[in-house]
């Protein structure tokens, strides 16, 4: 356990200022370092995504930019988005308390539902935020890694979906197919033939099978 860890990450204050159309930059200062994140608002609040990167942290994901992509269509939708970048990238405890942050700075806003979404490393992180919030409803992992996610069987009943590519050079495939094992219903693993571990090979696939997932979990279906 790292200090960062073992100490409580408190918030000091919040500033915002719009970045583009439909998107705001968001840092959130504590007291332990801030927190660079873009949030894309709606206008009345509820359902909410949350997206975290690898070891390297980021704002865009996977795939060329899944993050700010899957963000913008989900805004348009009604569904708000916090891309959050890591104060200590490759920190899981660091990067668990990131999200959690992420998180009550959309429930201040009025979010109350949350699925989240986490690549690589991320996988691990969104899984352990996942399992300490009743506002959690789902949890997405693309080619996570299997440290650190021992309790995946936790997240039950609230449904996780697990992405990878049966190519990924970077965590092989048996990651998410041991993540699954482990995991307890309702769950969907989603494979695909000949994509690395940045899925560029399968993006428009990969996009539509999460959407088609988040869409139906924000709905009250946990299977698709």
């Amino acid at each position: 356990m790292t200090d960062d860890a073992s100490s409580e990450l408190r918030l000091i204050e919040v500033e915002r200022h719009p970045q583009g159309p439909g998107v705001d930059q968001v840092t959130i200062e504590t007291n332990r370092g801030a927190i660079d994140c873009r949030l894309h608002d709606t206008d009345q609040p509820d359902a909410a995504v949350v997206w975290v990167g690898g070891a390297g942290g980021g704002l865009k994901g996977p795939a060329g930019g899944l993050y700010p992509r899957l963000a913008s269509t989900l805004q348009l939708e009604g569904t708000g988005s916090l891309r959050v970048d890591y104060r200590q990238p490759s920190q899981l405890a660091a990067c668990v308390l990131d999200t959690l942050m992420g998180v009550a700075y959309l429930q201040s806003l009025g979010y109350q539902r949350f699925i989240l979404v986490g690549h690589s490393f991320g996988g691990a992180v969104v899984i352990m935020a996942g399992v300490q919030l009743d506002a959690v409803v789902g949890v997405a992992t693309l080619a996570s890694q299997t440290a650190g996610v021992a309790v995946v069987s936790d997240l039950a009943p609230r449904p996780i979906f697990l992405a990878h590519g049966t190519a990924d050079h970077v965590l092989p495939v048996s990651c998410s197919r041991e993540l699954y094992a482990r995991a307890k219903d309702p769950r969907v693993m989603k494979l695909y033939e000949g994509c690395d571990h940045n899925f560029e090979e399968c993006r428009q696939l990969l996009e539509d099978d999460l959407l088609a997932w988040m869409r139906g979990v924000f709905a009250g279906n946990h299977h698709e």
